[in-house]
């Protein structure tokens, strides 16, 4: 007989019967097994909540009940693990604690004294102790006087432990995850911020300011030269003229990368077509959008295709190359394709890493295809959110 799917994705095993198949087998070895690890975790649970309870009003016993909460953790990745090589459940595992940079000792403690996922393990342990003494027992006797109808007695108790692995080791809903994400995300928004402004510091030090501060003191000698020698004064000012149009370029283009004009004043197709323009390899853009849609949204398709396309310039060798943007449904696609080399991927530092990171802070998504000598294409997905 073949096994079935129920709808929590996990295996339904065949129904029981009679003969003693590796499935039942499994299922005995689970329940002989529970009860010392059940009598371990209740001595842990009870130990935790008893020491921790008696020395919160000393300055150890909340950080003991943190500690106690992670270590419990642990015991609850160690059951769903030995309920899926053994029962066949299939349970997520729980996201991670978030971690702030900046928290400290007392967010790190605040953090674990709420941790749900703790307090529910040590609920399971607790419960789990007289659970496991009777399926120990019943399951013992069963192998010496029952063994007829054993496998049916056994079926019977391990879904009772099914029960409990779902309800109280499966991470308690989708909120849960999703905020871990959005935390790790956030994370990632502060960091591309923070290093944004430090490259629009560097370039305008060593760049625009430097220019400036060059053109100030060949002005000055200038002024100093005016009288006694005119000629001199005046190739001083000409080469001044060409610092203030160097200058300007600078502040333009640390403007455009800032955010361009063009973007603002003409939309996507616009400020698409002036970075393909200035691309070494020749670009067709194709933009299909009945409306332009959140700034926001529109300023990180600009730079994510900027990128790409300098990415295409750098390392593709490419001799022709492609932009197509269009929206389908509540998504707005990208699609940014060459005919180079390939062997592009997120993980070998062309800076498509930090773009997947920052798509995935906003719920959008990030594809590289680029096999060796095959091209690449890179789709990238953003969530339509209209103008206001």
């Amino acid at each position: 007989m073949t096994d079935r799917l129920d709808f929590s994705g996990d295996r339904e095993v065949s129904p029981p019967r009679f003969a003693y198949d590796a499935h039942t087998w499994k299922e005995i070895s689970f329940l002989l097994s529970s009860f010392p690890l059940a009598l371990f975790g209740f001595v842990y649970a009870v130990t935790l909540l008893a020491v921790g309870a008696g020395l919160t009003v000393t300055v150890i016993g909340l950080p003991l009940i943190a500690a106690g909460l992670s270590g419990a953790r642990m015991l609850g990745k160690a059951e769903r693990a030995r309920a899926r090589r053994l029962l066949g459940v299939r349970v997520e595992e729980p996201s991670p604690l978030p971690r702030r940079k900046g928290d400290g000792f007392l967010g790190w403690l605040w953090t674990a004294l709420k941790d749900s996922v703790g307090w529910r393990t040590v609920l399971y342990e607790v419960m789990r102790l007289p659970w496991g003494i009777l399926t120990f027992a019943v399951t013992l006797t069963g192998l010496f006087v029952l063994w007829p109808v054993l496998p049916f007695i056994v079926r019977g108790l391990t879904n009772a432990d099914r029960a409990m692995v779902r309800g109280l080791l499966s991470p308690s809903d989708e909120l849960e995850r999703r905020i871990a994400e959005l935390e790790s995300d956030r994370g990632v928004v502060v960091d591309t911020a923070a290093a944004d402004l430090r490259r629009i510091e560097r370039d305008l030090h060593d760049g625009a300011q430097a220019r400036l501060v060059n053109l100030a003191m060949g002005l000055g000698l200038a002024k100093e030269k005016l009288l006694e020698d005119p000629d001199a004064a005046a190739d001083m000012v000409d080469e001044a003229h060409g610092e203030v149009k160097l200058a300007l370029q600078e502040l333009r283009d640390l403007a455009r990368g800032i955010h361009p004009a063009v973007l603002t004043d003409r939309g996507l197709d616009a400020a698409l077509s002036s970075v393909a323009s200035r691309c070494t390899v020749p670009v067709k853009v194709t933009a299909d959008l009945p409306a332009r849609p959140a700034a926001a949204i529109e300023g990180i398709a600009y730079f994510t295709v900027s990128e790409l396309l300098q990415n295409v310039s750098k390392h593709s060798r490419a001799t022709t190359a492609s932009v197509d943007v269009w929206r389908a449904d509540d998504r707005l696609l990208i699609q940014v394709h060459d005919d180079g080399r390939g062997g592009a991927s997120v993980d070998k530092g062309t800076g498509m890493a930090g773009l997947a990171e920052r798509l995935g802070a906003v719920d959008g998504l990030f594809v590289v295809d680029s096999p060796e000598g095959g091209g690449t294409t890179v789709t990238a997905e953003l969530p339509w959110r209209d103008r206001s």
